[in-house]
């Protein structure tokens, strides 16, 4: 499971990001991702809602061939509920937390932010950022709205800190934005940090949409000489230890394969 080469000395590089649901059979869904992943020939693997401790050893026990994680235990939960899997040594990790905004929200608990990682390929490195922005409660994106406020400020923060790192190195950002993929905000967004969208223009919903009808909130960003094709798992039922079947969580996976060049 490596890096795959291609013309030149451009990789590619196989990528999931994936929002697990933090509530209902965890346990046993997280199970049947871990061996899905196990068998997945991806190489960095972007999870969020991985809330318990209990189900990140859960995690951790299924993907043996990830030997890498980055992640920050907190007490009582994994901050964010954040989790990076690597197959390639991750050389170097921090975690930037969304400072708090009004109006008070369970989701606090969590202290959501982004996980930066840098990850050691066979000819250079890729930053890999796995986010996942507070959620708008009122499902409403317009200027004026207050959980629209609290987005664009944790972008404005995530943006600071992208702009601190070299534009040369490779940087691939993905997780749950909770912001749709055309929404103003987000372009303002990809503009400050120079990340392209890699699902720009397409309109498919990444939550299930028979649960709620949202635009495309999951995203995957790239910097300019990255290239990628993506494409959305996790749309079946999958089975389960017990013989029953279920739905993975209420998002769809993106499953991206990126070819970065080296430097």
């Amino acid at each position: 499971m490596s890096p795959r080469r291609g013309g030149g000395r451009a990789m590619k590089v196989r990528v999931l990001t994936f929002n697990t649901l933090f509530r209902g059979q965890v346990r046993a869904r997280i199970g049947a991702l871990a061996e899905i992943v196990e068998r997945a020939d991806y190489d960095v693997v972007c999870l969020q809602e991985v809330i318990s401790p209990r189900i990140l050893a859960r995690l951790r026990g299924g993907t043996p061939s990830y030997p890498h994680r980055a992640h920050v235990r907190g007490f009582p939960l994994v901050r964010g509920g954040l989790v990076t899997l690597s197959r390639w040594p991750i050389t170097r990790s921090h975690f930037l937390t969304y400072t708090r905004s009004l109006p008070a929200r369970p989701e606090w608990i969590l202290r959501k932010g982004a996980l930066f990682t840098r990850v050691r390929l066979p000819d250079g490195y890729l930053t890999v950022v796995n986010t996942h922005l507070s959620a708008n409660l009122d499902v409403d994106w317009s200027p004026s709205n207050v959980y629209t406020k609290v987005e664009e400020s944790e972008l404005r923060e995530l943006a600071a800190a992208i702009g601190r790192i070299p534009r040369t190195e490779p940087m691939a950002v993905m997780g749950d934005f909770n912001v749709p993929r055309e929404s103003p905000f987000l372009r303002a967004f990809t503009d400050a940090t120079g990340l392209a969208n890699a699902l720009a223009g397409d309109a498919e919903p990444t939550f299930r949409p028979e649960i709620a009808e949202f635009e495309p909130i999951d995203q995957i960003l790239v910097r300019p000489g990255i290239e990628a094709t993506t494409r959305l798992v996790f749309k079946d039922d999958v089975r389960l230890a017990d013989g029953g079947a279920v739905q993975l969580s209420d998002h769809f996976g993106i499953d991206a394969t990126l070819t970065v060049g080296t430097a």
